[in-house]
């Protein structure tokens, strides 16, 4: 046998959001986000029809839901509050969104799990998109004044908040492709949308520090490493375009206050430079994150431009270089991602040699299975012995950067419970818990058992 042991204090715990979990979407004065009103005026692009609305109940849920998670030894939890509900007006505060978020806290809390609060998880509140959401640079402010009411409201308690969890993923979903809403394709509305989510993050985090609350205050990221077919340059170049555009474009200016000369570069020869105002380097510059949060699932393979170029819809970042199908690749073929643990380590190596080997911890990490009721026994447990193999590769990927130096100080999965997942609603599983959707009870996995025995040891120990 051979053992894996992870630093003392290691936060083991899940990830979650509101949209995804709490449900209630419009009760007790919450307001609606886009996904309320796509869902309302296109329903039938949801999976099995199955929208915002209940999702997995957490929000009449939530106390048995910690104690779920203490019963599993969780010692953290990230999940993240709506702003449709905390600000439905975007200026008034809900005083139920208070209450309920006060208890879910302190509940956090009094388990002994600590709570790592996200603000925004793609829910962009209906009357700011109607203004055009990111792209209206009112909405910056509007974001800045809601994250400092949050930090008011509950930062005596939080110290770990995070500003956006995947902000490259509304731009590549809403701006680039038909999957979030508005559903835009147009890069150059994409760049800006981009731009203004990461001026956003950055005066939430001038915020929180104006205040002098005992925390701090970083970003989720889904790093996808871009591995080029060959070292020939043009595939080389390939991978490095798709990196800028994919990780560097958020990563370096949160983390060191500036965007990537290249990028610049490569924006202002396709006319893709968005709108910039005095004073924007400086706002970047000075509030760069305390840790960064990094979710990984899959790698990105690229090779050279070898196929004709897009679109009618003008440059897009696909013009600059073709997916490349990597023949040793495994796959999870119900997600249609590849399985590459050693992507996790490439990442730890990354943020130890490019950006200061500052504090950061896996955010999300998950695998995501459709009919999992095949894999239930006798007794109606998930035998999920597929999601156990998946998480104990990468932690042992994660385990060889910490031993090499890598400052990482937390482990989350994706997810705690079954959750709804955007226009996929349940049709891929991902929970250490069961959800019903008849009833919505929870169901303990067999990975859950496994989980807690790995929080116990603090870490592995598994057949060499």
């Amino acid at each position: 046998m051979k053992q894996y042991t992870f630093p003392e204090g290691f936060l083991w715990g899940s990830a979650a959001s509101a949209p995804q979990t709490e449900g209630a979407s419009q009760k007790d004065g919450k307001a609606k986000s886009i996904w309320d009103y796509w869902y309302e005026t296109e329903a039938e692009r949801f999976y099995e029809n199955i929208g915002p609305e209940i999702t997995s109940d957490f929000y009449h849920c939530y106390e048995q839901d910690i104690q779920r998670m203490k019963n599993i030894h969780l010692n953290s939890f990230r999940t993240s509050i709506s702003w449709s509900r905390l600000l439905p007006d975007g200026t008034n505060v809900n005083q139920k969104a208070v209450e309920f978020y006060n208890r879910v806290i302190d509940t956090l809390l009094n388990q002994g799990i600590k709570p790592i609060i996200n603000l925004f998880h793609f829910d962009m509140p209906m009357h700011l998109q109607e203004k055009g959401g990111w792209e209206n640079r009112e909405v910056v402010d509007a974001f800045a004044f809601y994250a400092r009411t949050a930090f008011e409201l509950f930062g005596d308690r939080v110290t770990l908040w995070t500003t956006f969890n995947e902000p490259i993923v509304p731009v590549e979903m809403g701006y680039l492709n038909h999957f979030h809403y508005p559903c835009v394709v147009d890069m150059k509305r994409a760049v800006t949308v981009a731009y203004h989510s990461i001026l956003a993050s950055a005066k939430a985090i001038r915020n929180y520090r104006e205040l002098n609350r005992d925390g701090q205050i970083g970003i989720i990221l889904n790093l996808t490493p871009s591995y080029p077919r060959s070292q020939d340059k043009e595939d080389v170049r390939a991978a490095e375009i798709a990196d800028l555009f994919f990780n560097r474009s958020f990563l370096d200016p949160s983390v060191l206050g500036e965007y990537p000369s290249a990028l610049i570069e490569l924006l202002d020869e396709h006319q893709l430079l968005p709108h910039r105002e005095k004073g924007d380097k400086e706002l970047l510059r000075h509030n760069v994150v305390d840790f960064l949060g990094v979710n990984y699932y899959q790698p990105r393979r690229v090779k050279k431009k070898e196929s004709a170029g897009s679109s009618q819809e003008g440059i897009m970042p696909e013009d600059f270089f073709d997916p490349y199908i990597w023949p040793e690749r495994r796959m999870n073929p119900y997600r249609g991602w590849e399985i590459y643990e050693k992507g996790l380590y490439d990442i730890a190596v990354n943020i130890k040699q490019n950006y200061g080997n500052i504090p950061w911890y896996v955010a999300e990490n998950g695998m995501g299975v459709a009919n999992e009721e095949r894999f239930m026994d006798q007794t109606g447990t998930i035998q999920d012995n597929y999601r156990i193999e998946f998480y104990e590769e990468h932690l042992k990927w994660l385990h060889q950067a910490i031993e090499e130096g890598s400052n990482c100080f937390g482990y989350h999965v994706w997810t705690f419970m079954d959750n709804w997942s955007w226009l996929n609603a349940y049709k891929n599983r991902y929970g250490f818990y069961r959800v019903n959707l008849k009833d919505r009870e929870r169901i303990l996995k067999k990975s859950g058992n496994w989980f807690k025995q790995v929080i116990d040891q603090n870490g592995l120990i598994v057949e060499d």
